[in-house]
């Protein structure tokens, strides 16, 4: 009886390794077959859809794709949203309404809500769930439901080379320079300058670079590490989809 059972549970254990096989080899070709590029865009007709540019699968609500631009080699993670328009099938002008510059990556779950103009510039990379939006509600009527009351919207600019941590939450109005750091969980408004580091809810600029005495406060992480000559961009944006995506703001 003991060498039936152990028969049964190694024919069990070969059949769950086997189906569990099959599910991986399922799911990698279901990710695969069901990512959006340029040459294999589904259902989504974006205005411009750049070489080497792929939003994984599954992809997050994607509506108003005519007015939405998205660069080249941009990296765009499971679960994004990507919205132009307050709500599906608007007429929105000529001119695009949301832009991805080359190589911008989204992480996991982040969302992109431009009601109004939303440009991210070349080479931004934003950790998972973040939050980019150019409408917000307004609550002037205090007898009104907050909901029914009509937003206000207004253009969002963040510059290239930025760095936008897990959990940051870009306000509408917004507009940052060129090589910001956002810390992980800041909520973000008004005017951030170049080559800052700004932290916290409202985010408050704690560390700047100054061309003669370099950054204040002075940096205490280890002096970074030179990109090899053989990376390619597609290779670095990949590199920068990956964890950690906490900026070090101490």
């Amino acid at each position: 009886m003991p060498t039936n059972r152990n028969t049964f549970s190694s024919l069990a254990a070969r059949r769950r390794s086997i189906l569990s096989r099959a599910v991986h080899r399922a799911w990698a070709w279901v990710r695969e077959t069901g990512a959006v590029t340029a040459q294999h865009p589904g259902r989504l007709r974006f205005r411009r859809i750049g070489p080497g540019t792929r939003l994984a699968f599954p992809q997050g609500t994607v509506f108003g794709e005519p007015w939405i631009e998205l660069g080249d080699h941009c990296v765009i993670g499971e679960q994004v949203t990507l919205t132009a328009g307050l709500m599906p099938d608007l007429e929105l002008g000529p001119d695009a309404v949301l832009t991805l510059g080359n190589g911008v990556v989204l992480g996991r779950g982040s969302h992109v809500i431009a009601d109004t103009t939303v440009t991210i510039g070349a080479d931004t990379y934003c950790g998972p769930y973040v939050y980019i939006t150019s409408t917000n509600h307004s609550y002037d009527d205090p007898h009104e439901p907050i909901g029914r009351q009509w937003p206000r919207m207004e253009p969002v600019v963040i510059g290239p080379g930025c760095w936008i941590g897990t959990g940051a939450v870009i306000l509408p109005g917004a507009r940052l320079g060129r090589n910001v750091v956002v810390a992980a969980g800041a909520v973000v408004r008004g005017e951030v300058p170049d080559h800052a580091v700004v932290a916290g809810a409202p985010a408050r600029v704690v560390r700047s670079w100054d061309p003669e005495k370099g950054w204040q406060p002075p940096l205490r992480t280890p002096a970074p590490v030179p990109v090899p000559d053989d990376v390619t961009p597609e290779q670095l944006s990949y590199l920068a989809a990956l964890p950690p995506e906490t900026p070090e703001v101490s």
